[in-house]
């Protein structure tokens, strides 16, 4: 049997938000709040009145000994269920909510998104499983039973017409059968409007019970900090509240198959490019809590807010991260819905679009992703360049277009390594021994300049002769630089770049995209540290949740890892490898 997890009582913790920081130790905290609902009287006591008892341990093994149990799963129906189901062979699949990292053997490791097949659910608490990698257990609030376990096989309900056409046959009791595939679009509609359900639930949790707590400790927090780490996510809960209310108008609660919901997706597609600002400042909140959180006073009070809120057992982090996965998976969903729905029906059309439209607010979330990703390598390319003068690079850019060896046809011609940013063209020098060291030599701002080819043979302006050649012009300046490539072909890839970093503005400023002050100053400090110390140039992601205390499980289970959403950390690169990887283009 697990160890059942009890709640310490709201009124003790809303009188903690309110004290002043801890004088306990760390662990004493850690065993503190990791309890759960729900608990007796007489293990009540004891939580509340922590700071008299004799010991941890005894405190521990008394709130742990309460004859209640934690149940997830809001009732033991759907448990039987799956374990019926499980019983008669049927195959069970799951698909994970959450990240499961694990360094336990008897654990199964999976990412968000994974489908699981669910062997043994025997246990509320943790599920056995199976995929490609393998089998073990997992915990089972971090995964969701599929909507269609299999897919639509022949009803025998369904009876053909002379005409050919097929309609819903009668049960004995006179009520209408739905088709298989009715059926599972059913199934569909219905687990949109209950993972919806569940998000605004979510999102309600994280104002109500990190925000508005937060706002009331203005000692611990600046409004300047509260809106680095939660970032737009109180506009996202407004946003999603009337969305959620056209998806219940337009659900048809006796016919759930004829449910329309594509046009609401259709209809608020815009108020969804408001989590691109969120994602952008998702690397933002996950710097600053990691450096909150290496105080004790934050780990004791963000803890005691998500106890109070009765929210499951992960961290802040993690808790932030979901309005990430939540635009991504949007088109899954509507993938499955359109999987489901036929042709003629009135819904089809708008679902297509929805699809669409959602795919595109996902796309360009993921590329801002990728962006902000690549900042600290552009970061760390600045501090390997010699003599750098003038701004830095991310003061206007934050790309990387393309880069190769040009020459600078001037009075004297010059050999120079040339890097199109967004905004900027930088040229360097190379060092005549070492040639992977570089001088900055100067830079040609972009915003006000047009590209015009020229032809092979001399030129008129310079009186040189010149092949491959293409000018960089200023009207309103008479600024003009004359490039050469060493092949036609570089000299095409580098014109079609050139078009390529004017895309690149232009919908920069569409979207609206931009890096921040602080994320500037983030990639600029980590590279600098990089630098002092002498490290090879790595880029890594931040894990975004720590590791937390649970309490034990018996032997024949194995030990419960809190969530721990991360990527795996890449190789050391090499500093031209590194840059390389940027461009989308090869030389």
């Amino acid at each position: 049997m697990l160890a059942e997890r009890v709640f310490i009582y709201p009124e003790k913790i809303r009188l903690l938000l309110h004290m002043p920081p801890p004088t306990f130790p760390v662990c004493s905290l850690c065993k503190l709040v990791s309890l759960l609902p729900a608990i007796p009287d007489g293990a009540l006591d004891t939580a509340i009145h922590v700071e008299e008892a004799g010991s941890e341990e005894d405190l521990y093994e008394d709130v742990c000994g309460s004859s209640h149990h934690y149940s997830h799963s809001g009732g033991g129906g759907e448990q039987l269920a799956i374990n019926e189901l499980i019983s008669d062979g049927s195959v069970v699949c799951a698909e994970a909510l959450w990240d499961h990292v694990t360094m336990d053997d008897q654990e199964l490791g999976f990412k968000a998104g994974d489908v699981i097949e669910v062997m043994d659910a025997t246990n509320r608490e943790w599920w056995w499983g199976r995929i490609t990698d393998g089998e073990g257990w997992f915990p089972a609030t971090f995964v969701r039973l599929r909507v269609n376990q299999d897919e639509p096989v022949d009803d025998e309900t369904l009876q053909a017409r002379d005409d050919g056409r097929v309609v819903h046959g009668e049960a004995e009791d006179g009520s209408l059968v739905q088709s298989s595939k009715d059926q599972m679009r059913t199934n569909v509609i219905n687990e949109i409007l209950s993972t919806e359900r569940d998000y605004i639930k979510h999102l309600r949790d994280i104002c109500e019970g990190y925000i508005r707590q937060c706002r009331k400790r203005a000692d611990m927090f600046s409004e300047e900090q509260l809106r680095t780490i939660f970032g737009n996510i109180e506009d996202i809960y407004r946003c999603q509240k009337a969305f959620i209310k056209a998806l219940e108008q337009k659900f048809n609660r006796e016919r759930p198959h004829l449910s329309e919901l594509g046009a609401c997706f259709l209809e608020h597609q815009a108020d969804f490019q408001i989590y691109s600002e969120y994602c952008n400042n998702h690397p933002n909140a996950c710097v600053e809590l990691s450096r909150l959180t290496k105080l004790s006073k934050y780990v004791y009070f963000f803890e005691a807010c998500r106890l109070l809120q009765r929210m499951i057992d992960i961290s802040l982090d993690g808790f932030l991260l979901t309005p990430v996965q939540k635009i991504c998976k949007y088109p899954l969903q509507l993938a499955e819905l359109l999987k489901y729905t036929h042709p003629q029906h009135r819904d089809f059309k708008d679902v297509e679009a929805a699809l669409h439209a959602m795919k595109n607010v996902a796309q360009l979330i993921n590329e801002r992703k990728r962006r902000l990703e690549n900042i600290d390598k552009i970061a760390q390319w600045q501090t390997s360049i010699e003599d750098w003068e003038g701004e830095d690079v991310l003061v206007r850019s934050s790309e990387l277009i393309y880069s190769g060896e040009l020459t600078r046809i001037m009075a004297k011609s010059q050999q120079r390594m040339f890097f199109l940013f967004d905004h900027q063209l930088i040229y360097c020098k190379k060092d005549l021994l070492r040639r992977d060291v570089l001088y900055y030599k100067g830079r040609v701002d972009m915003d006000h300049l047009e590209v015009v080819d020229v032809e092979d043979g001399k030129d008129r302006d310079l009186h040189v002769s010149v092949k491959n050649a293409f000018r960089l012009r200023c009207s309103a300046t008479g600024e003009s630089h004359l490039l050469c490539a060493r092949k036609p072909e570089q000299k095409q890839r580098w014109l079609k770049a050139l078009v390529s970093e004017r895309e690149q503005v232009q919908l920069d400023q569409e979207t609206g995209f931009s890096i921040t002050e602080l994320q500037r100053k983030q990639a600029m400090l980590n590279a600098s540290k990089h630098q002092a110390a002498g490290k090879p140039k790595t880029t890594s992601r931040p894990y975004y949740l720590t590791r937390q205390k649970h309490p034990a499980l018996p032997a024949g289970l194995p030990q419960q890892q809190v969530l721990v959403l991360a990527e795996p950390k890449r190789k050391p690169s090499t500093f031209w490898h590194s840059i390389s990887r940027l461009a989308p283009f090869r030389k």
